[in-house]
């Protein structure tokens, strides 16, 4: 794999960036990424001799990327840009964006395997508590099973993050047992996914017991979600033990006001606060087997760690896995294996 292009570049321990401006029509450039570098040294330097804005970043513990580049226009306009010099891309949640890649990385091999061969089916289920309702699309593999996936944020995961032919490639190489994969649509993202007591009523009540009656037979239900869907998916095991027989956390969003202050704009910021603190004081819980994931370079990073350590304590057969990466889908999809694997055996046997 080239790892090297014009705009962008990753050697050893440094990251450089170059930018080609040969009439200097701008007045500055800057590195637009979310991985905790101070802002004091994104700023680009313009090189006469090479008529471009060069930067070079020691490189944070990552093995990817992904950024944007924002140039900074005579009279003080700004834009966010792709960086043209530099054709390798990604999707994310927010658009695309650019990405510089380091000779450790290597995208999973699964991606290149064959998927089972499965059936879709998709319906609305009423959710009252939320007042709305919410779509659901289900993967089924030919073989009957009585496992079950749910995937906050769903869409997204398998648009972004390939979570159904991650499926369907480990169950066709028979490294997971058959089982549904239930995409849940996040409607109401930031208000039902920020520790909501009427979701998590709306999930145990309405969204689940659908799948019970909609499916051949159900035994084990695992939950999984990112960011906020992580979140939710650990407040409502919390408020209904009973509903999950273990967790798949990525980056949690579990904001604590001593490491997320940042965050306090967020309009459920203080409700997020309130379950979060209750539970990691909690003396005991009702213990699943729990993966956790997150970034090195992420900002959740800190908090995701109180979280897996808290759970432990309670009980939980827990564990934290820091991966080389930040908050994107494609860092969250390079963690399914073998932390989604493992956690499925445990669970699933």
């Amino acid at each position: 794999m080239d790892h090297g292009v014009v705009g962008a570049r990753c050697d050893g321990d440094t990251l450089t960036f170059r930018l080609a401006d040969p009439e200097r029509r701008l007045v500055g450039v800057r590195l637009f990424q979310h991985v905790g570098v101070p802002g004091d040294r994104l700023d680009f330097t313009y090189d006469e001799a090479d008529r471009a804005w060069r930067l070079a970043l020691a490189r944070p513990a990552l093995w990817r990327l992904e950024y944007m580049l924002e140039l900074r226009h005579p009279g003080g306009g700004t834009e966010l840009i792709l960086d043209p010099e530099n054709p390798r891309r990604v999707g994310g949640a927010f658009g695309d964006k650019s990405v510089v890649e380091c000779p450790e990385y290597a995208e999973p091999a699964w991606l290149r395997l064959p998927g089972a061969e499965g059936t879709w089916r998709e319906f609305a289920v009423p959710v009252p508590a939320v007042k709305s309702q919410t779509w659901i699309r289900i993967w089924s593999p030919v073989t009957p099973t009585d496992r079950v996936l749910v995937a906050h944020d769903g869409p997204e995961y398998d648009k972004l993050g390939g979570l159904v032919h991650y499926c369907g490639a480990m169950i066709g190489a028979g490294h997971l047992p058959p089982h549904h994969l239930v995409l849940l649509e996040p409607g109401d993202r930031n208000e039902w996914y920020s520790a909501s007591p009427a979701y998590a009523w709306a999930l145990a009540a309405d969204i689940l017991p659908r799948l019970y009656a909609d499916l051949d037979s159900v035994r084990s239900i695992v939950g999984m979600g990112a960011s906020l869907g992580a979140l939710a998916m650990l407040h409502a095991q919390r408020r209904y033990p009973d509903a999950f027989a273990g967790l798949f956390l990525q980056s949690g969003s579990f904001f604590q006001s001593r490491f997320d202050k940042h965050e306090s704009g967020f309009r459920r910021y203080l409700r997020i606060v309130r379950f979060v603190g209750r539970t990691v004081r909690a003396a005991d819980g009702p213990p699943v087997p729990t993966i956790l994931t997150c970034g090195r370079v992420e900002e959740n990073l800190a908090n995701n760690r109180e979280m897996a350590r808290a759970l432990w304590r309670q009980g939980y057969p827990a564990a934290l896995f820091e991966v080389p990466d930040a908050h994107n889908y494609t860092g969250w999809r390079d963690a399914f294996d073998p932390y989604l694997i493992d956690l499925l055996h445990r669970v699933w046997g």
